[in-house]
C-alpha cells in the first residue's frame, strides 16, 4: 500500500489491517499514550473544497502523531492560478513526507500519486471518499462486534459516498442495499463489480432498502458544488428521507450513520438524528482514528 487513492485499490486483509490499527491509536489517545510515530515528518493538505471534518481531523491527527501539518487551499498554492498538478506533485514532493487532497477531480488524486514521490491520501472526490469509508466501517464494528452476516442500506444520492460504501463494505463481506433516483445511481462501473463481488441491491424503494438493514446510511441531497440544484434536487428526493418510517423496516437494533453536515429535515428528520446522534457522533470521531492509521501506515 503506497497510497489511498480510492478503497478499490485495497484488498479486505489492507481494510482490516487499517482498522485494526486505528482501533489501537484509539485506545492509545484515549488512556493518555504517547505515539509519536510521525515525528519530524509533515503532510501537505491542498483543499479546493471547504472542510471542517476532514481539515480537523488530519491536522489534529498529525499533531498527536508528533508531526506537522500544512493548510493549503488552491488560493494558497499556485495551482490556483494554472500550474499542472503534476508540477505541484513533483515540487511538493521535495519539501513534504505525505500529501493529503480534498477536491473535485479523482485524476488530480491520481495525478499527484503518478508524478510525486510521497504517499498521497484521496481526503474526498466527487468520485469517492475512502477516509470517511475508513471510519464508517471503524464505527459499525465497535457497535456490531463483527461485519460478519450485516446489511447496510444507502438512501439518497448514489454519489461518492455510495460508491464507496459499496467497494468498502463489499470488501468486508457486508451486504450492501442502495436506494436512489434512476437518475442519480452510483458509478456504473462500482455497481457492476459489486454484483459481481458481493452482495448488492440498487432499488428505487428506500423502503425495500432498508429492510433488515443493521446500518442506515444517507447523505445530504446536494453536495458542494451542486447548490445550484438543490431545489430540484429537494423535489426529486423528498421520498428518500431517514425516518420513523423507513426505520421501523430496518433491525430494532440497526444504527444510524452520516458523514455530515446533515440537513435535517431533508435527508433525515432531527428525531432520528437526535435518537443516534451517539453513534453519529462517533462515527464523525473515528474520522481521526482511522486518518491517523493510514497516515502511520504510509508514512511511518
Amino acid at each position: 500500500m503506497k497510497h489511498l487513492l480510492k478503497l478499490s485499490d485495497l484488498s479486505g486483509d489492507e481494510i482490516i489491517n487499517i482498522l485494526n490499527l486505528a482501533d489501537q491509536l484509539k485506545y492509545e489517545v484515549k488512556h493518555g499514550i504517547s505515539h509519536k510515530k510521525l515525528k519530524g515528518k509533515t503532510l501537505a493538505m491542498i483543499f479546493t473544497k471547504s472542510s471542517t471534518r476532514t481539515r480537523v481531523s488530519f491536522e489534529t491527527g498529525m499533531y498527536q502523531l508528533g508531526g506537522n501539518a500544512l493548510f493549503l487551499s488552491d488560493k494558497d498554492l499556485q495551482i490556483g492560478r494554472g500550474e499542472p498538478i503534476k508540477d505541484t506533485a513533483r515540487v511538493l514532493s521535495r519539501y513534504v513526507d505525505g500529501i493529503m487532497i480534498r477536491t473535485f477531480k479523482q485524476s488530480d488524486v491520481e495525478d499527484l500519486a503518478k508524478y510525486g514521490t510521497v504517499p498521497v491520501i484521496n481526503g474526498l472526490t466527487d468520485y469517492c471518499h475512502p477516509c470517511q469509508v475508513l471510519a464508517d466501517l471503524m464505527t459499525i464494528r465497535e457497535y456490531k462486534g463483527t461485519f460478519k452476516g450485516l446489511k447496510l442500506c444507502f438512501i439518497g444520492d448514489g454519489n461518492n459516498m455510495a460508491n464507496s460504501l459499496i467497494v468498502g463494505c463489499i470488501k468486508l463481506g457486508i451486504e450492501v442495499s442502495i436506494a436512489c433516483p434512476k437518475e442519480y445511481m452510483p458509478d456504473a462501473e462500482t455497481v457492476k463489480w459489486g454484483y459481481e463481488q458481493g452482495k448488492l441491491t440498487i432499488t428505487q424503494d428506500p423502503l425495500e432498502a432498508a429492510n433488515g438493514a443493521d446500518a442506515v446510511y444517507t447523505d445530504v441531497w446536494a453536495s458542494m458544488g451542486q447548490e445550484s440544484e438543490a431545489i430540484e434536487r429537494q423535489k426529486v428526493f423528498k421520498n428518500y428521507q431517514v425516518n420513523d418510517s423507513l426505520m421501523a423496516k430496518a433491525k430494532p437494533d440497526a444504527i444510524v450513520l452520516h458523514c455530515l453536515p446533515a440537513h435535517r429535515g431533508e435527508e433525515i428528520t432531527d428525531e432520528v438524528f437526535e435518537k443516534h446522534a451517539d453513534e453519529i457522533f462517533d462515527e464523525a470521531e473515528n474520522r481521526l482514528h482511522a486518518q491517523k492509521a493510514v497516515m502511520v501506515t504510509l508514512m511511518a
